[in-house]
C-alpha cells in the first residue's frame, strides 16, 4: 500500500529529521534500499551507509583489528548476495573484503553477484504462504551454498540469513554448515 508506506516513510523522516540525524548505517539491505533511495523525495536527506561497507572502512582504516591467524584460517566461507544490496544497489565488493579480511579462503557459488539467486526473502517468500513447485528458492539456494563445501555462509541481510538458515536444516546439513551475518564473522576474528 503506497499510501501507508508514504505516511510511515514521512513519520520516520520527522524522528529523524528532529534528532539532526546526518548519517545511518543500516544493518538490512532493505532498510537501506528504502532510506537511501526512497527518502530523498519525502525529505529524507542522509548519508546511509550498509553495514558491510561501514566495517570494510573501518578494517582499511586499521580501526578494527583481526586476531593473528585469523579465528577462521583454513575454513572456507561462501557469500550469499542479498537482492537489495547487489542489484538493487551495485555493493558487492565491501562484504568480500571483509571477509576476506578474516583470513579465510572466499568460495563463490556459481550465481553470485549480479547474476545471484535471491534467496526468497527480498520478494517476501519467508512471509506468504507456499506457492506450487518443485523446489522452495530458499532450499535452492542453500543447496548452491552447501555444494561450495563452504563450512560458513555468510549473509549480510537479516532476512537472507533468517532464509539460508532455514534451508541449510531442511538439508540437515546445520552440523557442518553454518550461516552467519558478516558482523558476526568480524565480531569472532576481532582482537
Amino acid at each position: 500500500n503506497e499510501f501507508m508506506f508514504q505516511m510511515m516513510a514521512y513519520q520516520n523522516i520527522q524522528v529523524l529529521n528532529n534528532y539532526g540525524i546526518k548519517k545511518i548505517v543500516t544493518a538490512c539491505p532493505h532498510c537501506f534500499n528504502v532510506i537511501k533511495n526512497e527518502y530523498p523525495e519525502l525529505g529524507g536527506q542522509y548519508e546511509v551507509i550498509h553495514h558491510t561497507t561501514f566495517l570494510q572502512g573501518l578494517i582499511d582504516e586499521g580501526r578494527i583489528k583481526m586476531k593473528e591467524g585469523g579465528a577462521f584460517k583454513g575454513q572456507k566461507i561462501t557469500y550469499h548476495d542479498s537482492c537489495y544490496l547487489g542489484r538493487a544497489n551495485d555493493i558487492y565488493e565491501a562484504p568480500r573484503r571483509v571477509l576476506e579480511a578474516l583470513d579465510a579462503e572466499l568460495i563463490e557459488m556459481k550465481r553470485c553477484r549480479s547474476k545471484g539467486l535471491c534467496c526468497g526473502a527480498g520478494g517476501a517468500q519467508m512471509f506468504k504462504e507456499e506457492e506450487k513447485g518443485t523446489t522452495r528458492v530458499n532450499i535452492e539456494r542453500s543447496e548452491e551454498a552447501i555444494a561450495t563445501g563452504a563450512q560458513i555462509v555468510a549473509a549480510a541481510c537479516p532476512f537472507c540469513n533468517t532464509m539460508m538458515t532455514d534451508g541449510v536444516k531442511l538439508a540437515e546439513k546445520e552440523e557442518h554448515v553454518q550461516v552467519l551475518d558478516v558482523a558476526e564473522l568480524v565480531a569472532a576474528s576481532m582482537q
